[in-house]
């Protein structure tokens, strides 16, 4: 049995992250680039699904167009619950902040504030107040409570992750949106990072999306969706890193271009 099956609409069940007939487009007449072709996605609430493709391929325009941080050209975006399209930036702002958490690779912390200060930060802009007891519960879990009152700048590029991820568990958003979180990491802090990710959606019931190139990386999830040229064209439940790599190659096989005669 080939292990990709077609992306079908999940009507069982709350699905926080939904899109239907999505298409993006940047730039306008013959010079135009549609990063998204048309996807439909739906993700089911406590699950853990990675975005993979070649380079190029619309993941991260996916992630932001699902996130609200950027508008499709058409199409409709649903987003716990709300519809995004006629939302202003202030209401957009506001949902986001509330129901919504992001990691990325660049880390976002605010290098003047401490560890806990920045775990903090977006909750205190939500104008939700948490107490510390809580916020550090969220720092144990990664293992940084030694290092509370430090500086991002005196933490190594895997400890800072580790922040970004302990203000996404402190938030108990709906939604985390993770950029290749592992990309800039080694091997040892990577799999720490995929477990925390792995523990937010099955101990909090977290909604996960996350974009990655490594295989490794994927198999944390429940399953694997496969973008290429800005459509999905299957998905893998149950990914291992040998499958994942497996239909990697396949893609790469098919998108290949022949050389041209001399």
């Amino acid at each position: 049995m080939n292990s990709l099956e077609v992306v079908r609409v999940d009507e069982v069940g709350r699905t926080p992250v939904r899109l239907a007939g999505v298409i993006k487009e940047y730039g306008g007449g013959e010079q135009a680039v549609r990063a998204l072709a048309g996807v439909t996605l739906e993700l089911a609430r406590g699950t853990f699904t990675a975005v993979m493709g070649p380079s190029g391929s619309g993941k991260s325009t996916l992630m932001q167009c699902a996130a609200g941080l950027d508008q499709p050209t058409s199409g409709e975006v649903t987003l716990v619950g709300r519809r995004l399209t006629g939302l202003s930036e202030d209401q957009l702002t506001v949902l986001r902040r509330e129901r919504v958490a992001f990691v990325f690779q660049s880390f976002n912390l605010v290098p003047t504030l401490t560890v806990l200060q920045n775990v903090r930060l977006p909750l205190t802009l939500a104008g939700r107040r948490v107490a510390d007891a809580e916020l550090l519960r969220a720092v144990e879990r990664v293992g940084l409570l030694e290092r509370c009152d430090h500086l991002p700048g005196q933490l190594s590029g895997g400890q800072q992750q580790r922040v970004a991820i302990a203000r996404a568990l402190a938030s108990r958003a709906e939604v985390l949106f993770a950029d290749e979180p592992t990309g800039a990491l080694d091997t040892v802090t990577s799999g720490r990072v995929l477990r925390l990710l792995r523990a937010a959606v099955d101990e909090s019931g977290q909604t996960i999306m996350m974009t990655t190139h490594d295989p490794v990386a994927a198999s944390a999830a429940d399953s694997v969706v496969f973008l290429v040229d800005g459509q999905i064209t299957g998905r893998m439940h149950a990914p291992t890193p040998a499958r994942v790599a497996e239909e990697l190659a396949r893609i790469g096989e098919r998108t290949a271009r022949p050389v041209g005669r001399i």
